[in-house]
């Protein structure tokens, strides 16, 4: 059995794993990435591979970074939390450096890949996956495989206009992001209560609203409500045969059910819609994406490991 060097590279810390072919994780660690450069980054992302591959035996490196992932290339465009990533060439570097393949893909989209591979899309071919944070993000999985669009945008639900209105000659719009994410709700607390954003998060509300603070419990109403039309539109838009919702939010036990107390609502005022969203939660959560950039790898690199896919 073939073991892999996984990394999952974030703004604050790059985590890594070795994981073998079946999923198992042999062992785990991190290190800061806030405020490299790129040589620090790169020296801190070989010398790990090195010590690892000598006492694990491993077989190739796997990647989830932020930003707009080329795959078949392997340089991140766009922009991130950590801008040293954006330009070089993982693919060559790496793998010059360490002599094993490299695969990499977006952070949201190895989400996703970890659930299809192991978690709540285990038994899928078609699915929606829906990242509730500070914004929201998203992956279309079509066939297991991720969907990317012609200009590597596929799955960014969280740009969907949600309400548009012209006021005196200038067009307003509200996307998803802006309206159901959870940072949308900490600030629309904050406007009521003529507070400073930072003053809030989302738990605080939540507890406040389980308190009986009127401001909260209108403010979550809206919340799940712009939560399902977004839901709603994506069925009727790809018709996945279930839409998962990642993020903090998706450890809330009461999740899908005020959810699905609001897309029946809108199910009942939209005569000709028949069709009710299957909505269920993540099964991981801080491995889905070193499990997903595995998932990642192996697909990348099917004709050796069709069985591992399949």
């Amino acid at each position: 059995m073939e073991n892999f060097m996984v990394f999952d590279v974030g703004g604050t810390n790059v985590k890594y794993a070795v994981i073998n072919e079946e999923g198992e994780f042999l062992t785990k660690g991190d290190f800061p990435s806030t405020g490299h450069d790129f040589e620090k980054f790169q020296f801190d992302i070989i010398s790990v591979t090195l010590k690892h591959k000598e006492k694990y035996n491993v077989s190739g490196i796997a990647f989830s970074c932020p930003g707009g992932v080329d795959s078949e290339t392997g340089i991140i465009g766009g922009a991130s939390a950590l801008p040293c990533i954006h330009g070089p060439n993982f693919k060559k570097i790496f793998g010059e450096a360490t002599g094993l393949p490299v695969e990499i893909e977006n952070d949201a989209n190895c989400a996703a890949l970890g659930e299809v591979w192991k978690g709540a899309a285990k038994d899928n071919q078609n699915v929606m996956f829906t990242i509730i944070g500070t914004g929201i993000g998203g992956a279309v999985v079509k066939e297991r495989k991720i969907h990317k669009g012609a200009n590597l945008h596929g799955g960014e639900i969280g740009y969907m206009i949600l309400n548009a209105q012209n006021d005196n000659g200038e067009l307003i719009t509200r996307t998803w992001s802006h309206l159901a994410a959870t940072g949308a709700l900490v600030r629309a607390v904050a406007k009521v209560k003529g507070v400073d954003s930072s003053a809030l998060d989302g738990k605080k509300i939540f507890d406040a609203a389980e308190a009986g603070d009127a401001d909260c419990i209108n403010a979550i109403d809206k919340f799940y409500l712009y939560l399902a039309q977004g839901i709603y539109n994506i069925q009727y838009v790809y018709d996945p045969e279930k839409i998962i919702i990642g993020g903090a939010i998706s450890s809330r036990p009461d999740l899908i059910e005020q959810i699905y107390k609001k897309l029946d609502q809108i199910l009942e005022s939209v005569q000709i819609a028949k069709v009710r969203p299957v909505i269920e939660t993540c099964q991981f959560k801080n491995d889905a994406n070193l499990l997903g950039a595995l998932f990642h790898y192996f697909q990348r690199q099917e004709s050796k490991f069709a069985n591992t896919i399949s």
